[in-house]
């Protein structure tokens, strides 16, 4: 038996996780007395089970071991035909509704975007808890890949130093692993990572559910913390009875998406050592600092002119809003904090939707749950034209920084700006579609960065008026998804799936 699990196929191996998961919510609904839906997600997993074992003993045949292509290629096709899968059981249990609005909520959730499609009233806890571990289960399977599959190809943010790592110290363990097979590869990372990341949830939902949470609400946000997904039964931060306490716990957690070495390095002096010295972290941090400072600022001037700079309170949770946001869009989650609101209440004044469109194009780290451009290409810009801007002045200067520096500064600077061009036209391409089925220029946009960065909640904060997904057209519905699924796996792998030299050996 342990031979048929160990030839299973990749996509086969997800087929069974799905059908797998669909248990979970199966066993919470008889127990919390929601047998319609429990039978629902009872029967199709059990079906969906079957049919994976079919098609393993199907596939047990000897074949070419799978590459890193395959794989790719494999989680790529996932995010087209998985989404169908997981919306069947939710589509008998939520009924009278269309399968295309299920389709673009799973697709949402598997992506790590969590668009709010459904309004939360109309679900009952069972598809709140389903929607929430779809999430969960996207966050770790791009996890998962990063190291995997995108890792020794040198994408999703890899490329930046990839040159380096091979070069510098990390050279030998890197071959090592290019040498191994892919498909152990993607065994032993599994097997490394989905402990943590099983762990880091289970901490943090019972510290909410310790601090006055709900245990079903405790539980999908911690996992969607985790994912980076935004998902949630009750519609998101505001008004819950954990306040400033839930919220402080969910944003020890951003970290998490901020950089992989924290979770990849170990624990003790030579993690601290490492988080310091990160340039993901510096940037994050940079962020975290100055945009709710200038954010504060302007709001107390608004309070200046209405003379209300006495009242602490509301000057602590005017900061307080603006940090806790700023970290969570940065990390493309879209948890909005509840004082974000009494921010605007203090000063008077409404706040920049621009700016958190501006902070989920930065997303969070390279190999996390996290989408956007990734910190560490908006950082290798960054020092290219710092670099630049200084051979203006001294142009015959010698930059030093070593070599890790000099790579992140000149091809990885370039390829950052390749990637940073194809997420523009992609945006461009998205927002050109969607104006075809009757949006406006800024619902056009709104959507096409919230679906590209993996931030659905955006669609709701970043204009005037929320867009909501649930009354688009279907042709704009089909187009969010493709987007989705586009901006989880970047246009750049999307190119190389479809180039002819990278499937030559």
């Amino acid at each position: 038996m342990a031979a048929y699990f160990r030839n299973l196929p990749f996509f086969t191996v997800l087929l069974f996780a799905a059908g797998g998961a669909m248990l979970i919510p199966a066993a919470v609904g008889a127990y919390l007395g929601y047998h319609s839906s429990a039978r629902d997600y009872f029967y199709i997993g059990l079906m969906v089970v079957m049919a994976a074992f079919l098609l393993g003993f199907a596939s047990q045949r000897p074949r070419r071991p799978p590459s890193e292509r395959s794989h790719l290629a494999t989680v790529f096709l996932a995010y087209l035909w998985l989404p169908v899968v997981l919306a069947w059981p939710m589509d008998q249990a939520v009924g009278n509704t269309r399968f295309i609005n299920v389709y673009l909520d799973m697709a949402s959730a598997l992506t790590t975007t969590g668009a709010e499609v459904f309004d939360p009233a109309r679900l009952d806890p069972v598809v709140h808890l389903w929607r929430g571990l779809v999430g969960w289960m996207g966050g770790l399977l791009i996890w998962i890949t990063a190291f995997a599959v995108l890792a020794p190809l040198n994408l999703g943010g890899y490329e930046v130093t990839s040159e380096a790592a091979v070069q510098g110290h990390a050279g030998p363990a890197r071959g090592q692993m290019q040498a191994a097979n892919a498909s152990d590869r993607l065994r032993k990372h599994a097997l490394r990572l989905t402990p943590i990341y099983v762990g880091l949830t289970l901490v943090l939902g019972f510290a909410m559910y310790a601090v006055g949470e709900r245990p079903l609400v405790a539980a999908v946000h911690s996992m969607s913390t985790l994912a980076t997904s935004g998902i949630s039964p009750v519609g998101g931060l505001e008004g819950r009875p954990t306040g400033v306490m839930g919220e402080a716990l969910i944003l020890i957690f951003f970290v998490f998406a901020l950089s992989r070495r924290t979770y990849a390095s170990g624990i003790g002096r030579e993690l601290r050592e490492r988080l310091t010295k990160d340039r993901e972290i510096r940037l994050a941090i940079f962020a975290g600092v100055v945009l709710p400072t200038l954010l504060f600022t302007r709001h107390w001037l608004g309070a200046l002119e209405v003379n209300e700079l006495a009242d602490g309170r509301a000057a602590f949770e005017a900061l307080w809003g603006a940090f806790f946001t700023v970290i969570s869009f940065l990390t493309t989650t879209g948890f909005v904090s509840d004082s974000w609101g009494a921010a605007r209440d203090w000063s008077g004044l409404q706040s920049p939707g621009l700016l958190l469109v501006g902070l989920v194009l930065m997303g969070g780290g390279v190999a996390t749950t996290a989408g956007g451009v990734k910190l560490l290409r908006v950082y290798a810009l960054y020092k290219h034209g710092v670099r630049e801007i200084g051979k203006l002045v001294y142009p015959n200067s010698v930059a030093g920084a070593g070599r890790l520096g000099r790579r992140i500064r000149r091809e990885g600077a370039y390829i950052a700006w390749v990637v940073f061009m194809l997420f523009i036209l992609s945006m461009a391409a998205v927002m050109v579609a969607l104006a075809l089925t009757g949006l406006s220029f800024e619902e056009a946009m709104i959507l096409a960065i919230a679906t590209l960065t993996t931030t659905g909640p955006l669609a709701g904060v970043a204009g005037e008026v929320p867009v909501d997904f649930f009354t688009l057209s279907d042709a704009a519905k089909l187009i969010c998804a493709a987007a989705m699924i586009v901006g989880r796996i970047e246009t750049l792998v999307l190119i190389a799936l479809f180039n002819p030299s990278f499937w030559r050996d």
